[in-house]
Formats: structure tokens, C-alpha cells, sequence
């Protein structure tokens, strides 16, 4: 019997989902908050339009209910990774731009780098259990930005952001998923390989 595929592999995987779900859970409410602590800070309309932002991956999928776990989980690694390479690359741009004079938001921002970190750690704990190859992370970041002026990295920021705590919300729905038990015994949950 595989290792995935063993009652102790099943709950530990239930448990890591669990787990994974309340981090999601708390993520979002922070990003929430967050957004709107970077929307006054940096002086923008909270119902601004932001067109996709290069290297930020959409949380939208097509047919979601057709992705086995394994896609599910290597897609959140992947959207993850990204984030934190945005994240950290905001935080060094409003650190550049304000210094220590609005050190809230800075410290508010490496809360949620720092989360999102965890969160990737976390993913990675998954596919591990599941006996799947962890992509390594060469080229697995955003390609380095073009110069933008200070109003567009403003404006790349809130897309970030926003489209952050729709992931929160998709990682936590995608969990839920692969917790749900299986419907035959000894079969992992939504892990399975298309044929």
C-alpha cells in the first residue's frame, strides 16, 4: 500500500488540509485588511480598476471541478511562490518610498509576506505527503518589472493584493476538496492522475 494511500497518510492529509484551510482563512482577513490600510496609505480610490498585473496568476480557472488534487496543489505552489517574490518586491518599494515614515503598512505587508511563506511551506508539506516531486523554484517568480512610475507601482500593489485574497479564498475551497473523503477506501482523495 502506498504511502498515500494508508489511513495514518489520510489523516495526516485531512489534518494538513485543516490546517491549510484555517491559514487561507486568516491569510484573506489580513490581505483584507491590508488592502484597505494600502489603499489609504497610498492614496487611492478603493474601487480603482487594476488590469492584470504581469506575474500575478489568476485565481480564476476553468472546469475547477475537473482538476485532479495534484493540479489543484501544484497551481496554489505555483500562484504562491509568485506572490511572495511580489510581495517582497513591494515591500522594498515602499520602503524605498516611505521609508520609516508609514512603518504600519510596512509591517503589515511582511505579516503577509511571511504568511504567504508559510502557506507555500505549507503546500509543499502536501505534495510531500502525497509522494509528488516539489517543483524546484527556478523561474517560478515574476519576471523583474519594467520601471513603473510610483503611480503605477501603486496601482500593480492593489492588483496584487487583490488577486492575493482571491487566492486565499481558492486555496481554502481547493482544501476543502482534497479533505472530502474518498468514495472508494484506500483511494486518495482527489489526488488520483487523470488516466
Amino acid at each position: 500500500m502506498a504511502a498515500a494511500d494508508s489511513p495514518s497518510a489520510a489523516l495526516q492529509r485531512r489534518d494538513l488540509c485543516s490546517r491549510g484551510i484555517r491559514l487561507a482563512g486568516k491569510m484573506r482577513a489580513d490581505v483584507v485588511d491590508l488592502l484597505d490600510t494600502y489603499v489609504e496609505r497610498q492614496g487611492l480610490d478603493a474601487s480603482a480598476s487594476v488590469a492584470a498585473v504581469e506575474g500575478v496568476p489568476s485565481a480564476a480557472v476553468e472546469r475547477w471541478d475537473e482538476q485532479t488534487g495534484t493540479q489543484r496543489l501544484l497551481e496554489n505552489l505555483a500562484a504562491y511562490r509568485a506572490f511572495r517574490a511580489l510581495l517582497a518586491q513591494m515591500l522594498e518599494e515602499q520602503r524605498e518610498q516611505l521609508g520609516d515614515a508609514d512603518a504600519a503598512l510596512g509591517r503589515a505587508l511582511a505579516a503577509v509576506l511571511l504568511q504567504v511563506s508559510a502557506f507555500a511551506y505549507h503546500l509543499e508539506e502536501l505534495l510531500r505527503l502525497e509522494s509528488r516531486g516539489i517543483p524546484g523554484e527556478e523561474g517560478a517568480g515574476p519576471p523583474p518589472p519594467p520601471r513603473l512610475s510610483l503611480f503605477e507601482q501603486k496601482l500593480r500593489g492593489l492588483g496584487v493584493l487583490r488577486e492575493l485574497a482571491q487566492w486565499a479564498v481558492r486555496s481554502a475551497r481547493d482544501l476543502r476538496q482534497l479533505a472530502k473523503p474518498s468514495p472508494a477506501a484506500g483511494s486518495a482523495p482527489g489526488l488520483a492522475e487523470s488516466p
